[in-house]
């Protein structure tokens, strides 16, 4: 995996707290849900807002800003509660390989390229296949599957 993170600055933070906010109350601002998952290195949960893609019946978590912290956290922990604080789901999280994250990306894209653009590694909608493969190193996406 190419290692790329793309820090959020203070004003894109305070909106992600308060978006954060709204959707654990259960209040989604164009898809977005509330992603819990324990810290790597504190064991602390940590929460974050995230735009859950559904393709097919599986829902992914891809992260646009590259390899987050919470996208290392996901990693680290291989599970995830997704949803809000009365409806929180728990769910496994397996990592994607490069090679079959280019649909999924074409999917993200056509969805909240309005959101992320200019962090998701220079990739737009109309970005052709060879680009989002050579994009896809530095893009985590992670499947979710059902515990139990």
């Amino acid at each position: 995996m190419t290692v790329r993170y793309d820090e959020p600055h203070r004003a894109a933070i305070a909106a992600n707290a308060v978006i954060r906010w709204l959707a654990e109350m259960g209040i989604s601002i164009a898809g977005t849900t509330a992603l819990h998952v324990r810290g790597r290195a504190t064991g602390k949960r940590r929460s974050v807002v995230i735009n859950l893609l559904a393709v097919d019946g599986v829902d992914y978590l891809v992260s646009p800003r590259g390899n987050t912290q919470w996208a290392r956290n996901v990693r680290a922990a291989g599970e995830v509660e997704v949803g809000p604080r009365w409806r929180r789901r728990r769910r496994r999280a397996a990592e994607l390989e490069d090679s079959a994250k280019p649909e999924l990306l074409r999917g993200y894209l056509d969805r909240w390229y309005w959101e992320v653009k200019g962090h998701i590694a220079g990739l737009t909608p109309d970005s052709d296949e060879d680009e989002l493969r050579a994009a896809a190193s530095s893009i985590p996406v992670f499947a979710l599957a059902a515990v139990g």
